[in-house]
């Protein structure tokens, strides 16, 4: 597999990078990372041919950048680049970027991070930023060496990301693409926008958490045809991220080691323009039937978590898009019943913190209140 261009930087990438945010975990809890099983995968990544790791400050309750600190030992460091985020909706203040950054430093026990991001910008959190002057922080960490590349991760409307890409001399960003969300946020118009400027762009999501990888309605399966005979669904959507040149690199968030294996075994099939234009007529058939059948948008990305009322609103959306779009409601609601007595929909007291943090922009409370309402009735 040939190595990618990394926008204007020197940096070459493999085309598949290894996200922290969905590691094994013991005892169902997300902070509790299962370090046997995930440093496993992370070093059998890196034995063949990953050198991107990506984590943040928040990812697995703050313990995730511990984790790939230790993943990272006996020489692994040395083989990859390392990437983390700035939690920026943490910082009031100028002081609080530095105090930020160097308990990354000393959680990831590294001198230096090479692609340092600030994390899910949208509107309001890019001028809170800009007014405490980010810029000048950004352009002291890469004057002093503690980090070799700037860029940001996103979350709201093409006119916002241009804003953000025109702001500052970034080297890369990182956004949500993938066949379903080919218009949504910054979408293809943005990405061609960002490699006009010469950042590297790094692709989130390229499964929409996972959800592109499940076998489809029977409508979608027959539009896919022999496409799916040739392929998994997991390849398809990897080969439709893999075909766009201006990608350098796209992230899977990656639970087990098979789904390492099966990844690593995609991206070595695939290059760039690799789809003709009946394929990608299939493609967009696709994605204009799966529009119809998907009730909320939500990758599970865990940001609006944990929510003071204990609903674990990920799941909820995740079993309620499940039900509706396999036609299963009745198989599906006693299930519901039981899996969610103590964290389901019927316990939101509409307090409003999650919707601050959800990087798709859901309304939540309404959709809790549309997922209670379905399996009650």
């Amino acid at each position: 597999m040939n190595l990618r261009n990394f926008g204007k930087t020197s940096a070459q990438l493999y085309p598949l990078g290894f996200g922290a945010m969905r590691l094994p975990c013991l005892d169902n809890d997300t902070s509790k990372i299962n370090y046997d099983k995930a440093i496993e995968m992370v070093r059998y990544a890196i034995d063949n041919g990953v050198n991107y790791i990506d984590t943040a400050y928040n990812y697995h309750g703050e313990k995730s950048e511990e984790f790939v600190a230790c993943a990272l030992k006996d020489g692994y460091r040395a083989k990859v680049y390392l990437a983390t985020k700035l939690p920026v909706w943490k910082a009031k203040k100028y002081e609080d970027f530095e105090t930020l950054f160097n308990t990354q430093l000393e959680r990831l026990e590294t001198d230096h991070i090479d692609m340092y991001l600030t994390h899910a910008l949208d509107k309001e959190r890019w001028k809170s930023i800009k007014d405490l002057n980010i810029f000048k922080f950004l352009d002291s960490l890469k004057e002093s060496g503690k980090i070799r590349y700037a860029g940001f991760s996103f979350h709201d409307d093409l006119d916002t990301f241009k804003e953000i890409v025109d702001s500052y001399s970034w080297d890369f960003c990182q956004i949500q693409y993938n066949y379903i969300d080919v218009n949504y946020q910054a979408g293809k118009e943005g990405l061609d926008y960002a490699h006009s400027k010469e950042l590297g762009i790094i692709v989130m999501e390229p499964l929409k958490g996972g959800k592109l990888s499940k076998t489809p309605p029977l409508e979608i399966k027959k539009i896919w045809a022999n496409l799916a005979d040739e392929y998994t669904y997991s390849e398809l959507g990897l080969r439709w991220i893999l075909d766009e040149p201006k990608v350098s690199i796209l992230l899977s968030g990656m639970s087990n080691l098979d789904q390492v294996k099966e990844n690593l075994d995609s991206i070595n099939k695939f290059g760039i323009n690799n789809l003709n234009l009946e394929e990608k007529g299939i493609y967009k058939k696709v994605r204009e039937k799966f529009k119809e059948y998907i009730k909320v948008d939500c990758t599970g990305c865990g940001y609006c978590m944990p929510c003071p009322s204990l609903v674990d609103i990920p799941s909820n959306f995740n079993f309620y898009n499940d039900a509706v779009i396999f036609d299963n409601k009745e198989t599906a609601k006693p299930l519901y019943k039981a899996w969610f007595k103590d964290n389901g929909a019927q316990n939101c007291v509409e307090c409003g913190t999650c919707i601050t943090q959800c990087p798709q922009r859901i309304d939540i409370i309404d959709k809790l209140k549309e997922v209670k309402e379905y399996f009650d009735n």
